[in-house]
């Protein structure tokens, strides 16, 4: 992609760059900052707006399908609002390391 064509991209969607530096794993689980975990599906474009959504899955209670506009997934607490939270992104990437590694030495 040139840079005129990831300028248009940007523009035409209204991503900024901090969102784009900030990379969303597909298949990755992320913790929300109030604690609950979900697995990132998919990002997807909504067909009236055209903007960028995050499909994602609860993975607790009822294991529904969510989304959530991609630059409101990414962005930053609201430590004005919740000024009690340590976590500095709504979405945090969880890593998690096989259990097996363990009784392969590795971990």
């Amino acid at each position: 992609m040139s840079k005129d064509d990831l300028f248009n991209h940007l523009f035409l969607y209204n991503i900024n760059m901090e969102v784009i530096m900030r990379k969303l794993k597909i298949n990755g689980i992320y913790r929300h900052f109030k604690g609950d975990h979900y697995l990132v599906i998919d990002v997807a474009k909504d067909s009236e707006t055209k903007e960028l959504m995050v499909v994602y899955r609860r993975l607790y209670g009822d294991m529904t399908l969510w989304v959530r506009p991609l630059d409101m997934f990414l962005s930053e607490v609201d430590h004005k609002k919740y000024p009690k939270v340590k976590q500095k992104y709504r979405f945090k990437l969880v890593k998690f390391s096989s259990v097996a590694d363990k009784f392969n030495g590795i971990g």
